[in-house]
């Protein structure tokens, strides 16, 4: 590790894979900072108990409260920013609910639009699914072990850019909606969670993939609505003129 890293960061998962390809490393790999990779499961309990190595504090980059090192400069300008997102937080966490704990802006992220961290003193991701797997199916002790999340937004991303703008023109518009929704959805997986409904998560995917093939399923049916308000609308002369022409033959 680099001398002037000050925290040693690590980073828990079921496979080095998976964790090589986590958005928690994003700002990480931009400032050059180094992180340790953990996939066995036994490192989850070893870390509870050591919480520093020569001198220097160990850091789970999965949960908040990060540490990035930022200079002054660097911590007041990203309060500016987080000031004109407070709105978009506030509905967000109103459309999630109970999901989420609490939805706040970060600068954890650079590809990323969004991500889920947990509770600094609570499990991460990867515990909870160790201790669900340990369960064997006790139904009982689930809502104990869910980890208490955090979504978070990338101030930076045009996602979130162009969602503050749709929600500051229609703030009740369904759509936007659906995608906060989706949004949580594929955070929940790119963090290591589990879906809880993944049957509604796959129908808002089939949604977007009808928009992408141009598929409106109720095209034909406002046609045919068009159709019988323009019938509706046509001057009752006509109608009897044809009827004593009909006579007439």
């Amino acid at each position: 590790m680099k001398e002037k890293q000050e925290f040693i960061y690590y980073i828990t998962g079921e496979s080095r894979e998976i964790v090589e390809n986590s958005p928690f490393l994003e700002a990480l790999k931009k400032r050059d900072l180094e992180v340790l990779f953990m996939t066995d499961p036994i490192d989850e309990y070893a870390v509870q108990q050591l919480k520093d190595f020569d001198g220097k504090k160990l850091v789970c980059i999965t949960k908040e409260g990060l540490d990035l090192g930022l200079d002054e400069e660097e911590k007041k300008k990203f309060e500016e920013v987080k000031a004109q997102f407070d709105g978009l937080t506030k509905k967000i966490k109103e459309i999630l609910g109970d999901k989420v704990e609490k939805v706040e802006v970060s600068n954890a992220m650079v590809d990323s639009p969004c991500q889920l961290v947990t509770n600094e003193f609570g499990w991460s991701a990867n515990m909870e699914r160790i201790m669900k797997a340990q369960a064997m199916g006790a139904s009982g002790q689930a809502a104990y072990m869910k980890a208490k999340k955090t979504m978070q937004l990338n101030p930076e991303h045009n996602i979130v850019k162009e969602l503050q703008k749709k929600f500051a023109a229609d703030a009740s518009d369904k759509t936007v909606k659906d995608l906060v929704w989706l949004l949580f959805e594929t955070s929940l997986l790119v963090s290591g969670f589990n879906l809880e409904d993944p049957g509604k998560f796959s129908g808002r995917i089939h949604k977007l993939i009808k928009l992408g093939l141009s598929i409106f399923e109720d095209e034909e049916d406002a046609e045919d609505a068009a159709d019988v308000d323009d019938d509706a609308d046509l001057p009752e002369l006509e109608n009897e003129d044809q009827s004593a022409m009909e006579e007439v033959d």
